[in-house]
Order: structure tokens, then sequence, then C-alpha cells
């Protein structure tokens, strides 16, 4: 293949004016002189073209194959009813043909749900990348396999930059149903105790338009309703604990409709407590009387309430209450008005001295019952007569005292319960024997109630910390006095700061201390199940995906209390885990996935977008056949326009790689001068016959 070049001698603007003189002075001398200037006319011509510099270029081309890449989808809603099979035929006829087209090189890309787990269906991104190492002009065309519903379409051809037809190829149906929730607002957070809202749609495309609502929280069926589809409705949800509040809205199935994926929206709402309230009463005064207050007011999410008894009804004097500087104990807004608004009552060395009435603690073992929770920090006044446990408190208390105070140096320890419940659990220097703490000096005596058990124990391994539940409460009995020696570094002291905070954390029932919990997480494909448990031998999981299907999930024996199990997945969307009456959710990619949301394909989703680029959109699959219908596939080497009722067009660039050049100058050397001494003397001969002609 052979081409002209010029390489100018001169400045191209000083060429140009010369060519414009020379044409001006051979036509003055044309129009002057006559015929007989032509050549000189030729002289000035061939003189301009040397200054140009022409050679002829020639090129060792070979051909190079156009690309044309075949975008598979195969994504979850491209899977739905027989749009897998439509998929297949589909690709296998397009390959069929585009191996019959000779210079064409089709490229298969393979788009799985891994390529859009977190924003749908990402067709253009699996096109694009198909293309990074071919040139534009290289490019004949792309065609498109997919359902239509591609969630990464630009906006217009331009910021597509596809130089080629884009024809798509959509497979489904006409007559699909089904029918889908869509949240319109879906708040992440919640005060713990309030209601919080929830907006959303049903849509329905060949519903009757009526659906019924299962409204379910952590699993449990808390409301059911008949909503209008198409109308936005408003579904309240009351916040009942803090933490992640996992919460299904489920609508009924319609006959025949295409999946019940997404039938189903999951909300996770994290409960956050507003403030926790906490009442400390403080009895005699102690060294470490301020360990709880320091404790609970280092916690900005901790309202503190906290009374000192400084003046028990054995220590009047007769001074009158206008006299004192002290504040009075106000029991009964404290214990009958406002206890409720109380999520922890610490009583810290408290004797009863009879500044509560019993019915007060009859009180407080109600609100206890009820859902409160309670910590007695206990000294040398719980072997007494003065001990709680001969109050009603004693209903509710894990341990009774036999009356004895230890007063001897011995290092606290944690017990084999204690090993597996999160409050004590890997409490840091309990890893070896004897524990890397300081050692306390007094413990009171007490004998555990049948079926309680101490996470902690002393000397003789006698109780020292119980933790219990009373129905819907909490009560933590700590037998000693002296966790002040760990906050004041006596013998090296102790981790007094991860201990308590724990113990009254799980005590306001923060969900990552519950003694009985089932947790997943999704971690690089895969679920990983976490069961917290007191007991030996958990059962195994149940595990139910996205489509439906349940299987068993054994677990593995992990740290003390705690049994893990990694399950690998294949599908996206929300799996539900069962067992001992515990549910958790994981969900693979978004809660609510892009893919599944609207499944009822369309071929008119990207139709503007392919006939911009000259392609077309249009559909495969008909009603009631299981066959598909592909256009034919025809090569076109010119034209705007790439499609036809029955077929659909390549552009053919007949491209090639330049192998090698070879390049030959007209006008350098001794060819060039010849040329133009000949056009020179030519021109002189001619206006000499024509100076004798006068002359005879």
């Amino acid at each position: 293949m052979w081409s002209l070049s010029f390489t100018p001698l001169v400045p191209l603007p000083l060429l140009i004016g010369l060519a414009v003189l020379a044409a001006l002075a051979a036509g003055a001398a044309i129009v002057l002189a006559g015929r007989s200037a032509v050549l000189r006319a030729v002289a000035l011509s061939i003189l301009a073209i040397a200054l140009a510099d022409p050679s002829l270029v020639f090129e060792d081309r070979e051909p190079v194959k156009d690309v044309v890449p075949v975008v598979v989808d195969r994504s979850a809603s491209n899977r739905l009813s027989d749009r897998g099979a439509q998929t297949d035929a589909a690709v296998a006829e397009v390959e069929r043909q585009l191996r019959g087209i000779p210079g064409i090189e089709p490229r298969v890309v393979e788009l799985r749900d891994a390529q859009g787990s977190s924003d749908g269906t990402r067709l253009f991104e699996a096109l694009t990348n198909s293309l990074s190492d071919v040139p534009s002009e290289r490019v004949a065309g792309a065609i498109a396999i997919t359902d239509g519903l591609a969630h990464d379409a630009p906006p217009n051809a331009e910021v597509l930059g596809l130089k080629a037809p884009l024809h798509v190829l959509t497979t489904g149906r006409n007559a699909e149903i089904d029918r889908r929730i869509m949240l319109v607002d879906s708040p992440r957070f919640g005060i713990v105790g309030k209601d919080q809202i929830i907006r959303l749609r049903v849509v329905d495309k060949g519903g009757p338009g009526r659906a019924g609502l299962t409204i379910r929280r952590d699993g449990e069926i808390v409301a059911r309703r008949e909503v209008a589809t198409g109308q936005t409705v408003q579904v309240p949800i009351r916040i009942d604990r803090g933490g992640p509040n996992v919460v299904e809205i489920e609508a009924s199935p319609l006959d025949n409709e295409l999946t019940l994926a997404n039938n189903r929206a999951v909300i996770t709402i994290e409960g956050v407590r507003d403030k926790l309230r906490v009442l400390l009463v403080s009895g005699e005064p102690h060294p470490g009387e301020r360990t709880w207050r320091n404790l609970l007011k280092s916690d900005a999410n901790v309202d503190l309430v906290h009374f000192t008894i400084l003046r028990p009804p054995e220590k009047q004097d007769g001074t009158p209450i206008n006299e004192l500087s002290l504040i009075a104990f106000p029991t009964r807004e404290l214990f009958q008005v406002k206890i409720k608004e109380f999520d922890l009552i610490i009583f810290d060395r408290y004797a009863n001295q009879s500044i509560l009435p019993l019915v007060y603690f009859d009180n407080i073992v109600r609100y206890v019952r009820e859902g409160g929770a309670l910590l007695v920090a206990a000294g040398p006044e719980y072997a007494g007569q003065q001990t709680l446990a001969r109050t009603p408190l004693g209903q509710i208390l894990p341990a009774t005292p036999d009356g004895s105070v230890i007063d001897e140096a011995y290092r606290a320890r944690v017990s084999n319960l204690g090993k597996r419940h999160p409050v004590t659990r890997d409490l840091p220097g309990s890893e070896v024997e004897p524990p890397r703490w300081g050692e306390w000096l007094r413990m009171v005596g007490a004998q555990a109630k049948a079926g309680a058990a101490p996470v902690m124990t002393g000397p003789g391994e006698k109780p020292l910390l119980m933790l219990s539940r009373e129905q819907k409460g909490r009560v933590a009995l700590f037998l000693s006095d002296h966790e002040w020696l760990w906050a004041r570094g006596f013998r090296n002291g102790g981790p007094y700061l991860d201990l308590l905070r724990r113990l009254s954390h799980w005590l306001m029932k923060e969900p990552e201390l519950e003694e009985e919990a089932l947790r997943a997480s999704v971690r690089n494909g895969q679920i990983e199940v976490e069961r917290q448990t007191l007991g030996e031998n958990p059962s195994q999981i149940t595990l139910s995906g996205p489509d439906g299907q349940t299987r068993q999930v054994p677990l593995e024996a992990g740290r003390p209390g705690l049994f893990t199990a990694r399950i690998p997945t294949t599908q996206q969307g929300l799996y539900r885990l069962t067992g001992d009456n515990l549910t958790a959710f994981a969900s693979v990619g978004p809660e609510n996935p892009r893919e599944l949301m609207e499944v009822v394909s369309d071929p008119q989703q990207l139709a503007a977008l392919a006939q911009a680029t000259g392609g077309s959109s249009r559909r495969i699959g008909h009603e009631g056949d299981p066959s598909v219908s592909i256009p034919r596939i025809v090569p076109v080497r010119s034209g705007s326009q790439f499609a036809g009722a029955d077929w659909i067009g390549l552009r053919i660039s007949d491209s090639g790689i330049v192998r090698g050049v070879r390049i030959s100058p007209l006008f350098i050397g001794l060819i060039g001068l010849c040329v133009l001494f000949g056009a020179l003397v030519a021109g002189w001969v001619g206006e000499s016959g024509r100076r004798f002609g006068r002359q005879a």
C-alpha cells in the first residue's frame, strides 16, 4: 500500500505565499505572453512542488481483525424463569454467526453477580473492561445479551464512548408478573423505647391492587396489615433494645410471579439509648466509695443520680432540718414515682437502716422483674443483721450471706462458668495461674442459691461475683468492697475498668454482652457465625438462603463459650440463621439487593442508548415459544445505521498493523534536479522560438 506525503523544505506559510505569488506571476505571464508562457508556469509549479518535498510512502500492512465484545448477563435477575436457557441459546447462535464473518474477533464476557455485588448489574463496566486493550477504530460493534436491567447505563452515547453500534438482545417475555417492596424512607437509628416510621410502597405488575404485609422484628411477627399497591404506606416499629434491630417486611406472593426475593425488605435499625439513667446509693462511707461514681461519670452516655447516706436514723441529734446543709434522701420520688425511669440501681455498701420502708424494696423487686437491673456491691454490713438479704430483695439476690467476713489476702479468680461468660471471659490477667493482678483483702461469705453459680470466686472457691436473671430483669451481687484496690494500683492493681464496665453494661443489656447470642457477619464472600453460650454443646444452626432452601450447619468450638462456623455463599440476598430459639441475619451484598429489586425484563430501558450508537434493542423471547429469535448479523462497511427489522450490523474498518515503511523522495537528488532543469530549459527554448519567429 502506498501514499503520497509532503515534508516542506521551508516553513509552510512561506511555501504557501511563494506558491500564490508563482500562480499570480504565471497567470499574468500567460495573459500577456500567450501560450508560450505556459512552460514558465509549469517550471514555477515544479519549483513549488520541489520545495514541498513530496515523497512516495510504501507501507507493509498486516490486516487485523475487528473486535466484537459479546457481554453475557449471568446476574441473578437474568437467571429467573427461563431466562438462563434463553441466554444460553442466544450466546450459541451469536457465536455461530460471528465465526462465519471473516475479519471478526468475538470476545465473550460473562457478567456474574460478583462483578456487581454492591450496585446491581454492571453491564457497561464489563463492556468497557473488555475493550481496554482495543483501539476504538478496531471495535466493529458490541452485543449485549441481558434482561435489559443494567444499573450502570451511561446517560448518553457520548459518555459511553463507543464508536460502533451497540445491539441489545433482551431475554424474558412480555407478560411477566412480579410484586416488589420499594423502600421510600427507612431509618438507620432509633431511640430505644420509641417508634420509628418506615415508609414503603408495594409495586405490582399484573397484581390485583391489594397486598398483605407481614412485619417481623428480630424474627418475631409484630404486625400484619393489608395495603393498596402503588401507594406509600407508613409502618411504625418499636425499638425495644439497644444494638441492631432487624426488621423484615414481607408482601404476600402473587401467582406465577418471577421471584419472591423482592417481596421482602430488610431494614437494620440500630437501637440507641437516649441516656442510660443509673441510681447509685452509697451507704456507709468507705475508701472505695467513689470507685463506682468515677466509673459511671466517665461514661458520657450515663446520667448518674448519686446519693450517699451520711445521716442514718441512729445518728439523729435533733438538729432542725432547715438548719442542715445535707440534701434529704427523696425516697418516695426515687423508689415509687420515678423508679421505672432508671436502667440500673446500685446499692454500694448499703445497710438496711430503716431509711427505706419495706414497701420500697417490694417496688425494686417488681422493677427488676419487669426488666430493670440491680447491683449490690456488698461489704461487711451484708453479713450482719442489717443485710439487704433480710429485705424483700432477698427474693431476687442469687446468694445468701452465711454471717462470715473473710479478712485475708487472696487473688480473685474467674470460675469455669466465668470463663464462658462475656462479662469475665478473657479478663486481662486471667489467662495465667495465678492471675496476673493484685490481691484483695476482704470478702463476705455467702451461699449460692440453687441453680446459681459464681463467675468469680475468692478463697476456698467461695462466690465473689454472681450474676443472675430474674424474669425480664438482671441482678448482680458483688461480695467484696475491695475492687478499689485494683483502681489504686495495690500490688500492681488489676483490670477494674474492664470488669466494672462490663458488669454495669451487662446489667443494662448491652447486646455484645449477652450470655446466649447468635451473631452473623459477611466477610470475603463467607458468612461468619458466632454462637455465644454458657452451655457446652449448642445445637446446629439452621441456615435459610435467599431462595428459601435450608440446611444444617455444624459449629466448631473456639474460645470458652464461643462456637463458630464459616459458610461459603453463592447467592446475593438475606440469609436467616436460627438455633436454640435465637435468630440472626446476614446480608450478602446490600440488605435489599438492587439486582433483585426490579426484575421485569424491559428492552426499552437501553433502547435510546443503543439507537444513538446506530444499534438496536429488541426482545428475543416470545410468549408461548421456548425458542429465541436472533437477527442476522451483517458486516457493514459504510453508513450510520446498523440495524433493520431482521438484521443487526457490524462496522467493518479494514484495520491493519504496519510492519514496515519505505519512503522514496520525488524531488531530491539527480531526478529532481533534471526535472526542474528540464522545465527551465523547455521554457527558455519556447521563449527563444517565439522571438525567432517574430524576427523572421
